[in-house]
């Protein structure tokens, strides 16, 4: 099979095939001036691997997006280069290599040859960004969770404060939980945080609250309350951080605040998941596939895959 040959438009490039503890790196100036060295995953070897890429006047690497491993290696190289993170498919659709196109040689010639497509990657401090508001989203939902376990415990305890409350872990249903936490589980004690602005009458409301709390019962309830209490200074941790890092892009998060329906913490997520440089996507409808908003079209010969 003759190999295909395509022109040249990057001078110097280099193609990582990254794995967890092991890096193949190929160094390309032309069709056969080209030289392959292997690298360990440890950080001391991928400044090695910087420094060689330097040495050797490389501008452009590239490499496939395998799992997390990549991200070390994008840590390190991305001051001092263009990276190009690759989406494997796109790389199988080349024609031209009747082998492992995963390998760092078949990289690094479509490289030179201007074959490849990167990746959006955000970066940096937008990168840290949404690891921090990924993670709040993360802990909110940990936070949720922990309120329905309280609700199971009252249910089982036959406490029916989501029958006759809107809000559980609203300021009456803290106080009633609380209350039983402490060992009081008084009725008429109970009955003094009822209000007219709750919906059910008097009568339901007390029925509610007859059921048969235990020692276990207490000490559960107590166990989700400190783990929501828990959770809740962790959020309050992440907001201060999240506030320092969004404090230079104040005009962009208003600015999406002007859209009805947007809020702070919205904006904050949006900023955190695509940036603010737009000009890193063509037109809207890149924008709105790589952020998933665009269906796919999983249909050949009239069926659906």
């Amino acid at each position: 099979m003759t190999e295909i040959k395509f022109p040249q438009v990057v001078k110097v490039g280099c193609g990582l095939d990254v794995h967890r503890s092991l890096i193949t790196a190929t160094i390309r100036k032309s069709d056969d001036n080209l030289e392959t060295r292997e690298f360990d995953a440890y950080t001391s070897s991928l400044k090695s691997l910087r420094d060689w890429c330097k040495a050797e006047k490389v501008t452009h690497i590239a490499m496939e997006s395998t799992g997390v491993y990549w991200k070390p290696v994008f840590n390190v190289l991305e001051e001092d280069f263009e990276i190009l993170l690759v989406n494997a498919r796109h790389v199988k659709n080349v024609p031209g290599h009747k082998t492992d196109k995963k390998d760092s040689r078949w990289l690094s010639k479509l490289l030179l040859s201007g074959l490849l497509k990167g990746s959006f990657i955000p970066p940096c401090d937008i990168r840290n960004l949404r690891d921090l508001v990924r993670y709040k989203k993360k802990v909110i939902a940990q936070a949720s969770s922990e309120k329905n376990r309280i609700i199971k415990i009252l249910e089982d305890a036959n406490i029916k404060l989501s029958s006759v409350l809107s809000n559980v872990d609203g300021a009456v249903g803290t106080k009633i939980i609380n209350s039983l936490i402490d060992g009081n589980a008084d009725i008429n004690a109970l009955m003094t945080f009822y209000h007219g602005k709750i919906k059910t009458s008097r009568e339901e409301f007390r029925l509610a609250l007859e059921g048969k709390v235990t020692d276990h019962h207490r000490f559960m309830l107590q166990l989700h309350r400190d783990s929501i209490a828990e959770k809740e200074r962790l959020i309050e941790r992440i907001d201060a951080q999240i506030d320092l890092a969004t404090k230079e892009y104040q005009i962009e998060v208003d600015l999406l605040q002007s859209i009805p329906g947007i809020g702070k913490d919205s904006a904050i997520s949006i900023i955190s998941e695509i940036g603010v440089d737009m000009s890193k996507f063509p037109n809207e409808t890149h924008l709105s596939s790589w952020a998933g908003m665009s269906p796919g079209n999983n249909e050949t010969g009239g069926k659906k895959k």
